[in-house]
């Protein structure tokens, strides 16, 4: 249920986006050539009162062209789940029986780049290497690891407040392309969920300049 509603919920906004774009149509996002920002997202998965994931990302952007734009996103979190539980789209995310004997804090910086295409519609390939850490659960190191990250996403640019700001609601698929062994404990749980999660909702923020 959770899932429809936020899907519905991307979806209504992908379509008031349609609507807005007559609205800005007078001005014109790609030339301004940088921006910074953050994913919302983020930001309330912050408010969890389970597995709160400390999520800090920024995305420093440079658009090379109207079409073309690349990004720089330095981020950190930890998840005391396995990455193939999504806490948006999976009713085994917060379960005791799924949960790691301690937690995973990763730090990466993903390179992005966009293709616009048409009306606004955008696709991105994201691929992000990132440094692990394994602890207990008395916050005590067990074991280092990587892991490459990608995540390939659809969505729609939005411009906001005559160009100042943007939003970019969107859906993700996103796949655990690499990672080394997980220390025991942490694989038997890994191993029972996909490298892939379809359908992640995504709504990054940003200020151009």
């Amino acid at each position: 249920m959770k899932k429809k509603v936020l899907i519905m919920g991307i979806l209504f906004m992908m379509v008031s986006a349609l609507q807005l774009k007559a609205q800005y149509a007078a001005t014109d996002t790609m030339h301004k050539k940088w921006f910074v920002g953050s994913s919302m997202f983020v930001l309330f998965g912050n408010l969890a009162t389970t597995n709160s994931p400390e999520f800090v990302q920024l995305n420093f952007g440079y658009r090379i062209t109207g079409k073309d734009v690349i990004t720089i996103e330095p981020k950190t979190w930890k998840y005391a789940w396995p990455n193939g539980i999504h806490p948006f789209l999976n009713k085994a995310y917060g379960k005791k029986e799924e949960e790691f004997p301690g937690y995973v804090r990763e730090y990466g910086v993903s390179l992005s780049y966009q293709r616009f295409f048409t009306h606004n519609w955008y696709a991105e390939l994201n691929v992000m290497p990132t440094w692990q850490t394994f602890k207990d659960r008395q916050d005590k190191k067990i074991d280092n690891g990587f892991q490459i990250f990608n995540t390939y996403r659809v969505g729609y640019h939005v411009k906001l407040f005559k160009d100042r700001f943007f939003i970019q609601p969107s859906l993700a698929i996103t796949h655990r392309a690499y990672h080394t062994t997980l220390p025991n404990g942490f694989k038997q749980l890994d191993d029972k969920w996909s490298k892939f999660v379809f359908g992640e909702p995504g709504l990054h923020v940003g200020f151009n300049f």
